[in-house]
């Protein structure tokens, strides 16, 4: 999973970026685009881990990227090249100011959304007007054209004309022909408040974006948490009142934003996370882990992980009856442990 950071100047983007990622860099280089991989937390792993002691255990990981230009000043044009860079990410982090100070106007958190959500929107109507003059052109040449692939693009145009983002309407967002534009404002979306050191609130509803997924972050404290020891970083957050670390709830709001569960595959050599979307088939599953799984699938052993736990081991949980074996069509579920059978 990759995430974008967005946001306009002096949102924190930066900060809020460090604070994740704990990849810090000196003042030469924070222009640069910075990329930072982050393992999931999940003690799920960590008591497979402890019950089958292999030689390796990976953890999910995400990947955020905060990239050289994020946006432009509110007094100038939008540029519509300015986004290339995150078009390739599966969802973006919009970090919206809600701190004051010196140099600074009062906060305006939804009307700063709405000024960097309108510079995505505008960026993929050139995609998608560049798309429909296209293809109008390969028709009058006389070349065949996918008529769903130029309905969807008009729809898209519609929406993007009327200043409402792709991802508002899901099934287009989602839409199968449309996917190899990676249009920006077609992708999930969650806010990241960043407020003040001693506010710990969203704002009041009518001063946020309205249908966005909003989170609180408070990203210089955050920033500087991800600097300090265990001990330290103890008393800081009691002092704070922080019960989980902003790269912990990040994380967790973006896997439920994005639909992903995750599934585990145990033994003596590794114990594995593996993401994938929520409704996965078994051998859909089992290609993540490697596509000769999948080509050769024959059926998937599944436990469980509560039933697992409560058993004791694998060999309990089979007496138990816990441990069934699942055809191709199986839906995955969150915590599944699977064996995957096939023959190539």
């Amino acid at each position: 999973m990759k995430l974008g950071i967005t946001g306009l100047p002096g949102a924190g983007k930066t900060t809020a970026f460090e604070a994740l990622t704990l990849n810090f860099a000196d003042g030469a280089n924070r222009g640069e685009p910075r990329i930072g991989t982050v393992h999931v937390p999940d003690e799920r792993v960590d008591r497979l881990s402890e019950m089958y002691r292999p030689r390796k255990t990976i953890y999910a990981q995400v990947a955020y990227f905060l990239p050289a230009l994020t946006g432009q000043a509110k007094d100038k044009g939008p540029d519509p090249n300015a986004w290339t860079a995150v078009r390739d990410c599966d969802a973006l982090i919009h970090v919206v100011r809600n701190f004051g100070g010196y140099g600074f106007d009062a906060p305006d958190p939804a009307g700063d959304f709405a000024a960097l959500d309108g510079e995505l929107v505008f960026s993929d109507l050139v995609v998608v007007e560049k798309r429909l003059e296209r293809l109008d052109l390969d028709r009058k040449r006389g070349k065949d054209i996918d008529p769903e692939e130029r309905r969807l693009l008009e729809v898209c145009r519609d929406h993007l004309e009327n200043e409402r983002p792709i991802r508002k309407d899901p099934e287009l967002a989602n839409a199968r022909p449309l996917r190899g534009f990676a249009l920006l404002s077609a992708k999930p979306m969650l806010a990241l408040v960043n407020n003040e050191d001693d506010d710990d609130d969203l704002p009041p509803t009518d001063r946020l974006p309205e249908g966005e997924e909003c989170m609180v972050i408070k990203a210089k404290l955050e920033q500087e948490l991800a600097q300090m020891t265990d001990a330290e970083a103890g008393d800081f957050l009691a002092e704070f009142n922080i019960t989980a670390s902003a790269k912990d709830r990040v994380i967790r709001r973006s896997y439920d934003l994005l639909g992903l569960i995750s599934f585990f595959t145990v033994g003596d050599d590794e114990v594995r996370a593996w993401t994938v979307h929520r409704g996965i088939d078994a051998q859909e599953a089992a290609g993540t882990i490697h596509t000769d799984l999948k080509k050769g699938f024959i059926r998937a052993e599944v436990v469980a992980y509560d039933d697992l736990m409560a058993a004791g081991g694998h060999a309990e949980a089979r007496k138990q009856g816990t441990v069934r074996l699942e055809g191709k069509t199986y839906t995955v579920q969150d915590g599944d442990i699977m064996n995957i059978r096939f023959n190539v």
